[in-house]
């Protein structure tokens, strides 16, 4: 009997593809990444040019490498301010979908 549905009679062998790690970094880590002063970092975040830390803790805050590492290439492709505001956002809405 013919399979319908896989012509080839069997279905295809998927493997997973196995997501990066996230890691978390503090805000230090990411002054250093970027070249920036600690109040300018925070000065960024309150225009909206980076994203809010996330509470790892009572006292402590991190950020995902992976919008540290989209924020610094829009920096450095050009992205205007109002480009990296719309990534800014984009990327913490991004956070609400996470599971």
């Amino acid at each position: 009997m013919r399979n319908e549905i896989f012509p080839g009679g069997t279905p295809p062998v998927v493997t997973p593809v196995a997501k990066p790690p996230v890691t978390l970094l503090r805000t230090a880590t990411i002054v250093g990444r970027r070249g920036t002063s600690r109040s300018g970092h925070y000065a960024e975040i309150a225009a909206g040019l980076f994203v809010r830390p996330i509470a790892i803790g009572k006292r402590a805050t991190a950020t995902p490498d992976y919008e540290v590492d989209a924020l610094i290439a829009a920096r450095i492709s050009g992205k205007s301010n109002d480009e990296i505001r719309e990534l800014v956002k984009s990327l913490e809405a991004a956070r609400k979908s996470v599971a």
